[in-house]
């Protein structure tokens, strides 16, 4: 049986509860039966042909759909759901501060800060948004170079003018900043607030990016120190082990060389002015030799920094033609391109350097100590400090960004950033050691690294004029040693007078 022999009639929902609802069955098929009794006696519908109650069952399916249909009419339509009450969205949750040091007490306010452009000035990028998130204050870096730098920041200092209120501080400048009181002596702030500072962790020698008297005119930011980074498969083809002596090195970097294939034994920074001014006050520190006496006094024109000199100068024969004019960058440039075997260089290079992405000799690159020329030499140690503006009207919040940034919490992020480290857990941290296998190198160096070979006096940088352009006149033969050194003491008594 389909659906024409039993034919249902259109239902009008809307009508339904007034009035009958009439079924129409087809007459020839569809003759009485109990259910159509039933339903005739209860008037839900009309009679007007009766089929057999045999014929009638087989319309029973037609009629139950019917009777869903009646009930759906029947029922009294859903009531629409209430609106709900409009919610609040969710505060975002305040992230946790691991140091316990950042509040928000400054929140609103702003801090601004010149740094250098120096390898640490990526884990300046990647933690300040995190210090700004946590304090609610706005922190803009003015990422500058060495001169620009130094030439913003002494006229903002002069000037008064309160442009930054953190800078980064060379080790060099501790001096200069000191006498003339350009920043803050943090002192009283580190006795203060000590007990967030895990003081004993910070290792001796990282004081010195900083000090000078009695102040400490900034806090330690980011030690480095001077060392071998060479090689290893030319060591291996030449023969050679890694010198442990100056003699050694000097050895070791003639056998290295091999002009004819483009590959040099040594690079060195013979550029006039800071470039190799300080390469060579390296050299005479691991000689065992100093520029100053006892007393802190020029004392250059002496017999061991002769020899010094004259050894520094015999390296050069080892090295690329023209690096009597290269500064830092064009070092690790030749390093990078293997055009240079070895080179003493700050160990704040030697991640890049081992990055295959930047380096395509990184994995054949290893890290030494520098070579020692005596028992009385020590490792060049050198490094930025962070110093707050005298002139700053936000001192406190700058303190707390440098509790923050130096912090032991921290410091795992910031040497992963490129930042170089200034505490002894961050060295001896297993897992960081595991990732940057040469901190024991590091850890060592500083431990008998010295950050006075470069006088941290407030006439260094005149004194570093001097010798830079002494030095390189001696390298390129327009002066010979016993002249160049003469030049240095009388000019370096005239500067101090």
């Amino acid at each position: 049986m389909n659906d024409a022999e039993c034919d249902v009639t259109p239902i009008d929902c809307s009508r339904m509860r007034a009035e009958r609802f009439i079924i129409r069955i087809e007459p020839r098929r569809c003759k009485g039966g109990w259910l159509v009794r039933f339903l005739m006696k209860t008037k839900l519908i009309k009679k007007e042909k009766l089929m057999s109650l045999q014929k009638f069952r087989a319309c029973l399916g037609a009629m139950s759909a019917m009777a869903l249909m009646l009930a759906a009419c029947a029922a009294p339509p859903a009531a629409a759901p209430a609106p709900s009450a409009p919610t609040e969205p969710a505060a975002p949750a305040q992230p946790t501060d691991p140091t316990g040091i950042v509040t928000r007490e400054f929140a609103g306010g702003k801090l601004t800060l010149a740094a250098q452009t120096d390898q640490f000035v990526e884990a300046f990028r990647a933690l300040i948004p995190k210090f700004e998130e946590l304090s609610g204050i706005d922190v803009t870096m003015d990422e500058l170079g060495y001169v620009d730098l130094r030439q913003k920041a002494t006229a903002d200092f002069v000037g008064k003018t309160a442009n930054y209120d953190l800078i980064t501080v060379d080790i060099v400048w501790s001096g200069e900043y000191g006498q003339n009181k350009w920043t803050v002596d943090l002192k009283p702030l580190i006795e203060r607030d000590k007990a967030q500072l895990a003081l004993d962790d910070i290792l001796p020698v990282m004081w010195t990016l900083g000090s000078w008297g009695e102040g400490q005119w900034a806090y330690p930011l980011a030690g480095y120190a001077n060392i071998l980074n060479y090689r290893a498969d030319l060591f291996q083809e030449a023969g050679v082990g890694v010198p442990k002596t100056l003699a050694e090195l000097q050895e070791v970097a003639v056998k290295l060389a091999q002009p004819d294939k483009g590959v040099w034994g040594i690079g060195l920074l013979g550029a006039k002015g800071p470039a190799v001014a300080q390469d060579f006050m390296a050299y005479v520190q691991q000689y065992g030799s100093s520029l100053l006496d006892e007393n802190g006094k020029p004392a250059i024109d002496t017999e061991a920094n002769l020899k010094a000199l004259e050894g520094f100068k015999a390296l050069f024969d080892a090295a690329p033609p023209d690096a009597t004019g290269w500064w830092w960058g064009d070092r690790n440039d030749a390093f990078s391109s293997g055009k240079i075997a070895m080179m003493l260089n700050w160990s704040t290079a030697i991640k890049n350097h081992k990055n295959p992405d930047l380096n395509p000799f990184a994995e054949k690159i290893e890290t030494a100590f520098s070579p020692l020329g005596t028992e009385a030499g020590k490792y060049g140690f050198g490094g930025w400090g962070i110093g707050i503006n005298a002139d700053s009207k936000n001192k406190e919040a700058a303190w707390m960004f440098i509790k923050w940034i130096t912090s032991p919490e921290i410091q795992k992020e910031w040497v992963d950033n490129n930042g170089s480290p200034i505490r002894r857990s961050t060295l001896t941290d297993p897992e960081l050691v595991k990732k940057y296998p040469w901190f024991p190198i590091l850890l060592e160096s500083y431990e008998k690294g010295d950050g006075d070979y470069r006088p941290r006096q407030p006439w260094y940088s005149k004194m570093e004029d001097v010798i830079g352009t002494e030095v390189n006149a001696y390298l390129v033969g327009q002066i010979d040693a016993k002249t160049a050194l003469a030049n240095m003491q009388k000019a370096a008594l005239d500067i101090i007078k």
